[in-house]
């Protein structure tokens, strides 16, 4: 039987190919090209877990990702106020004390607040998408370890803060998702009929979701 030519992305984020002997240069390299999606979705996945498990300094050269992106931070001394903006491809800390506490806060603090100003737009961007909310749902955006979100019997949904960090498509999800739950507060046949109708392609996204809890839900 002839053997294919496999790739492997390895914990550390190598990418080994593993071809047999009489495998030809273009086979090869035909292989690596039709893979290349596979290949760069399982190194972002290694990106995110060495991120988590790598403690964080908040120095200079490491990576933030906001809203999907990733952004170089550039911490910068400052006489003024501490200030966070996004510059180019990066997120500058300027702050008048550089210890990792003042830059770890500076940055909580920026984060909850794009996501106390995206995520309500977000929502009611959706809402007037689906005709059975009435009127946009009383909204809480809160620190969450667990969960991305949650609807109580009572209609009021709660958004973990740490969305901002993911792609705007995850996002949506999650929204539909506690939307739907003012219609069909359970998980249930019915749920999952309005969640395809509106989202065909939800596992896919809830997969890319997944992939990035660790990253978004870590401080």
């Amino acid at each position: 039987m002839k053997r294919s030519v496999a790739i492997h992305v390895e914990p550390d984020g190598r990418v080994v190919v593993d071809a047999p002997l009489q495998a030809a240069d273009p086979d090869i390299r035909l292989a690596i090209t039709r893979r290349l999606a596979w290949i760069h979705r399982r190194m972002v996945e290694v990106e995110n877990r060495q991120m988590v498990l790598t403690p964080r300094e908040y120095v200079s050269g490491e990576t933030a990702v906001y809203l999907g992106r990733r952004y170089r931070l550039k911490v910068v001394s400052t006489q003024g106020g501490n200030q966070v903006r996004l510059r180019g491809g990066y997120l500058e800390v300027a702050v008048s004390n550089r210890s990792p506490e003042t830059v770890r806060h500076e940055l909580e603090q920026w984060f909850q607040a794009r996501a106390k100003e995206f995520l309500p737009r977000r929502l009611a961007m959706m809402s007037e998408r689906l005709k059975w909310v009435k009127a946009i749902p009383p909204l809480s955006i809160r620190r969450m370890s667990r969960q991305w979100g949650s609807c109580s019997p009572q209609g009021r949904i709660a958004l973990n803060a740490g969305l901002v960090r993911v792609p705007r498509e995850c996002i949506d999800y999650v929204l539909l998702h506690e939307l739907i739950h003012l219609r069909e507060h359970n998980h249930g046949p019915a749920f999952y009929r309005i969640l395809d109708r509106h989202l065909p392609d939800w596992k896919r996204t809830k997969a890319r979701l997944d992939a990035l809890a660790d990253l978004a839900l870590a401080r």
